[in-house]
């Protein structure tokens, strides 16, 4: 979840609203057109007491059948116009907002790829769920409805008060005493729903969050019986939704309340002062039918007032929610380099000693880090040559991971550079410098797709089934073309029919499949049994051989298969060596190795 949530305090819901224009341009040309039908199909409904007024005054005093025929054909047919414009209407707005739609979501879904990783430690899945699902659902309904509706209805009242007054502007200054009051009550009700609708969608986000946890973690939930817990849990949140939408309806059932309710005691008071007029000889009965007819087709544009505002409301608060994330800077900033400050000068071409993977002066601090608070990784200095495998060893929370996440900038540095062979890794781009870097990491994923497809996520397009079967035959995983479908065999969310070991096989088979130049692993082999551990390692060292690796280490096994290995204490590297000389001259790695608790 964000650190922060957006507050309504100087907000705006039209200029939230006018945030949606780039999408909205390509199909404007429709939506106007649709507008300016509902406009002609509201007016067409206008012209209907004008018909009255003409049948009561003409046939209908006259006595003539022909003439209430005649008015009853014109009736119907201003009805079936009517009926037939806001059909148009409908199809002319259908198709090209679900293309909005459509392409909102695209955008914010590729956006969402390319955001960095610490982006995603601080943001909850559910809240971009729900992001990406109901409130760009609230937007198509705003585009499709109110939007065009907040004009259709504003202009069908400002002409049907034009045609009351210009019957009797009389009865017209009594129909429109309570307009100041109905926009004053408008205003309130808009900044008092705005902050309620936003908290109802974050909490949607969370209550989304929690149903996501519980169903990825739902054999955590099983083994330790937690599941009262979880359902405690979600009725929590889910009470707290049904308090903010109750609070929601508390509102809108105000603002309607006022505004039905006054134009009605203002229409039944033009009723009696028409009804006077027209005993006295001031006015015909065809006049008053017509300014009553007129008064009670504005009902609706008047009364829908009410909850057009709230799904404005509604709809303002998602395109924030919306832009929230969009906003969010991509990994390299908005013009391609990453915001981590001065960088040091390009540097010259690539000599000799030079070549390999290099750390230098390398300083990390996570961004939403405390100011004041010391770097995790500071003053890294450190050089692994061409051909060389280099093992990372250090206690639990010295920052190991991060470090090997620095190289394919899943994380940026805050300062110092990280070059390969030579070259600073923020003057690469970033395809290219990931096909450079291949990364297995200790928490295995996989995707809801087939075997092969998993592996070959981490191979250039166009790879074939041999390299697949090397790459699978490297990390040990030859169970694969056991399964029922053999490689084509899906695995299901976050591959959990596999085993543990089974997962970590594919992942370490995913980062070997496109013979990288430079492999990351971190802890590659932690959730092996002996015997695979010791067969992947004999396949690993084939491999190590023709590449420049760091590899993560916590075991002895697997820091064996490195040439050098580096200790990492204190956020900085203590000491660099062979096993051996570290074994001989560093005591902090030889209680490392030895497995021993920690007495301190």
């Amino acid at each position: 979840m964000p650190t922060t949530r957006a507050t309504t305090q100087d907000r705006s819901a039209v200029r939230s609203l006018l945030r949606l224009w780039p999408y909205v341009r390509p199909v404007r040309a429709r939506l106007l057109t649709a507008a300016l039908v509902a406009i002609v199909a509201s007016c067409t409904g206008l012209v209907i007491p004008l018909v009255l007024k003409w049948l009561v005054d003409g046939p209908v005093a006259d006595r003539d059948p022909a003439g209430v025929w005649l008015g009853a054909l014109y009736l119907l047919l201003l009805g079936i116009a009517e009926a037939v414009l806001f059909g148009i209407r409908r199809w002319l707005v259908a198709r090209p907002l679900s293309r909005v739609e459509a392409g909102m979501r695209a955008d914010l879904y590729r956006h969402l790829q390319r955001l960095p990783v610490a982006f995603h430690d601080r943001w909850a899945s559910g809240q971009l769920l729900s992001r990406g699902t109901t409130d760009l659902m609230l937007l198509r309904m705003f585009l499709a409805f109110p939007l065009t509706f907040l004009l259709v209805n504003g202009v069908t009242i400002l002409v049907g008060v034009a045609i009351m007054l210009a019957q009797d502007w009389l009865l017209g200054l009594v129909v429109l005493v309570p307009a100041v009051p109905v926009l004053w009550t408008c205003v309130v009700f808009e900044g008092r729903y705005a902050r309620v609708a936003r908290r109802a969608q974050d909490q949607v986000g969370d209550l989304t969050t929690l149903v996501e946890e519980s169903v990825l973690g739902i054999r955590v939930v099983k083994g330790f019986g937690r599941h009262r817990s979880q359902a405690r849990a979600f009725d929590a949140l889910c009470a707290d939704l049904r308090g903010t939408e109750l609070h929601k309806a508390r509102l809108l059932a105000t603002i309607w309340g006022v505004i039905v309710t006054l134009p009605e005691l203002a229409i039944g008071a033009a009723l009696v002062l028409g009804v006077i007029q027209v005993a006295d000889g001031d006015l015909s009965a065809g006049t008053l039918v017509a300014f009553l007819s007129t008064a009670l087709a504005l009902r609706w544009p008047v009364e829908s007032i009410g909850f057009l505002l709230a799904m404005s409301q509604e709809a303002a608060t998602a395109t924030e929610r919306y832009f929230e994330a969009m906003d969010e800077a991509p990994e390299g900033g908005p013009a391609g380099e990453p915001a981590v400050g001065p960088r040091e000068p390009a540097p010259e071409p690539a000599v000799l000693q030079d070549a390999g993977l290099r750390f230098e002066n390398v300083r990390f601090r996570y961004p939403d880090a405390a100011p004041d608070s010391p770097p995790l990784l500071q003053h890294i200095d450190l050089h692994i040559r061409p051909g060389e495998s280099m093992a990372l060893v250090g206690a639990t929370g010295s920052g190991k991971t991060t470090l090997t996440a620095l190289v394919p900038r899943l994380h940026e540095v805050t300062s110092g550079r990280i070059t390969l062979n030579g070259v600073d890794i923020t003057a690469m781009p970033r395809e290219e410098l990931r096909e450079k870097v291949a990364v297995a990491f200790e928490e295995p994923t996989l995707f809801s797709t087939t075997v092969g497809e998993n592996v070959l996520m981490g191979a250039p397009d166009g790879t074939g089934a041999d390299d697949l079967d090397r790459a699978l035959a490297i990390a040990r995983a030859e169970f694969a073309h056991a399964l029922p479908e053999g490689t084509a065999t899906r695995v299901g969310e976050q591959g959990l029919s596999l085993s543990g070991g089974q997962r970590q096989r594919l992942a370490l088979a995913r980062a070997v499949v496109g013979r990288p130049e430079f492999l990351v692993l971190d802890d590659p082999l932690s959730a092996l049994d002996v015997h695979t551990e010791a067969a992947v390692e004999a396949a690993l060292r084939r491999v190590l051989a023709d590449t420049t690796a760091l590899i993560v280490a916590h075991r002895p096994s697997t820091v064996l298969l490195a040439d050098r290995v580096a200790l990492l204490s204190g956020g900085r590297i203590a000491a660099v060596g062979t096993h051996q000389e570290l074994l001989r001259g560093n005591a902090e790695y030889a209680h490392l190795m030895s497995g021993e608790e920690d007495p301190r």
